[in-house]
């Protein structure tokens, strides 16, 4: 089974039923929503699955993409798919990384200082993201979890957003120290966009697009 991006590039798709990739229908609400956001912003995907929503991402002008997936095999084909659409863009190409981890143990490890990505000189900080896309198994119970520790960790810009990708008939509720800014049912997904106006902290020296 291959997957297609919405400007027809074909990726590959895990085999089975190990992972749920993003229809289609909802991937193209997502790059709707966030397109003033999208041209050099710095893009975090939890429970990445294929990378499906990453490579949307990448091939719209993201600076930087970054793919948490824990299971191995699935992971192989989410950098399969990103190393494809990068090569397919050609030095336009944003950075992109992929880790093979537990969303919640990779965000609460501790950061490692970061340089900004314009080449004027600054002083390093925490890696922080302008965009934080949340797809876990709708009825794991992953997202009250996964927001706190995107606020406690400081890993999402003060102007930045943080959607939750979700079951329609599992909403969860909007978790502590966020604010809902959107929701948006298609089907049985729905996307909950929130923003975190007191509990995040950092700042990625970059500018909002």
């Amino acid at each position: 089974m291959s997957l297609r991006l919405s400007g027809g590039r074909r990726l590959r798709s895990p085999s089975g039923d190990r992972a749920r990739p993003t229809p289609s229908r909802v991937r193209l609400a997502v790059i709707n929503m966030l397109a003033p956001r999208l041209a050099g912003c710095r893009w975090l995907d939890l429970c990445s699955g294929s990378g499906v929503m990453a490579c949307e991402v990448l091939q719209r002008g993201a600076a930087l993409v970054v793919g948490v997936e824990q299971d191995r095999q699935i992971a192989q084909v989410a950098r399969a798919n990103l190393m494809a659409v990068a090569e397919g863009l050609g030095p336009q190409a944003g950075s992109w990384q992929l880790h093979t981890q537990d969303a919640l143990q990779w965000l609460r490890r501790p950061q490692a200082p970061q340089q900004p990505l314009q080449q004027t000189p600054g002083p390093a900080t925490p890696q922080t993201f302008d965009l934080i896309y949340c797809d876990p198994p709708y009825a794991a119970g992953m997202y009250t979890d996964l927001a706190a520790a995107i606020a406690a960790g400081g890993w999402l810009h003060p102007d930045g957003l943080l959607l939750l990708e979700c079951g329609s008939n599992l909403l969860p509720a909007v978790p502590a120290g966020w604010e809902q800014r959107d929701l948006r049912r298609y089907g049985s997904t729905t996307l909950m966009l929130l923003s975190c106006p007191a509990g995040c902290r950092g700042d990625t020296g970059s500018r909002r697009p």
